[in-house]
């Protein structure tokens, strides 16, 4: 059985709830296709996230590792193209806020994602769930990730696919926030299944 390292983060700034954390909570222990799902909740701080995901990645070992992030404001599952080498943007939940600062003094500028981001997006759309691929994780905690975990990837030469799903937000947020685009949680959660599905057919 091969393993798949799927994280979330906590809730953040003004956002009381993280569907990102409750759907790697409720995806944890399951297996999906050819992947066991292993389930870990990451830290919003510059200083430790990227820390948190080098550690899981070492002592899990796994194959596939996918990192799901909120970006409330879009109304489509994002995955993300390249990740790079800049932690910059808000606060996090400890009061860092790093302007141009490198993630990793040596490294490249940016990497792609090794992830079958096109398959995913085309699988999305043929199960009607809107999706397209996007060109830009920012610079926050999403980005801080991304690049973590392909950055490892490469100085290892690890064969691990690597990469990142940003999600809408869930109603439970757009209740709280107001005018801000928003999906069931079931279908965010159907979404993130799909796309695990997708890798088993990207290995055939």
């Amino acid at each position: 059985m091969k393993k798949l390292l799927l994280t979330g983060f906590e809730p953040f700034l003004h956002y009381t709830v993280n569907p990102t954390m409750k759907i790697v909570e409720e995806l944890d222990g399951l297996i999906i296709g050819d992947y066991q799902i292993i389930g870990k909740i990451m830290s919003v701080d510059f200083k430790t996230s990227g820390k948190q995901l080098l550690k899981h990645l070492e002592e899990i070992q796994p194959d596939v590792q996918i990192s799901l992030g909120l970006a409330a404001g879009r109304y489509k599952i994002t995955p993300e193209r390249i990740a790079i080498n800049f932690k910059d943007g808000d606060v996090d939940n400890e009061g860092n806020k790093p302007v141009d600062e490198l993630i990793q003094e040596v490294g490249e500028p940016g990497y792609l994602s090794t992830l079958p981001i096109r398959k995913m997006v085309n699988k999305l759309i043929d199960n009607g769930l809107p999706a397209e691929i996007s060109n830009s994780a920012g610079t926050y905690l999403c980005n801080n990730v991304m690049y973590e975990g392909l950055h490892h990837a490469k100085i290892t030469n690890s064969k691990m696919l690597s990469g990142f799903i940003h999600i809408p937000a869930s109603h439970e947020l757009a209740i709280q926030h107001g005018k801000i685009p928003s999906w069931s949680h079931e279908d965010l959660k159907k979404s993130i299944i799909t796309c695990i599905e997708v890798l088993e057919e990207y290995e055939k």
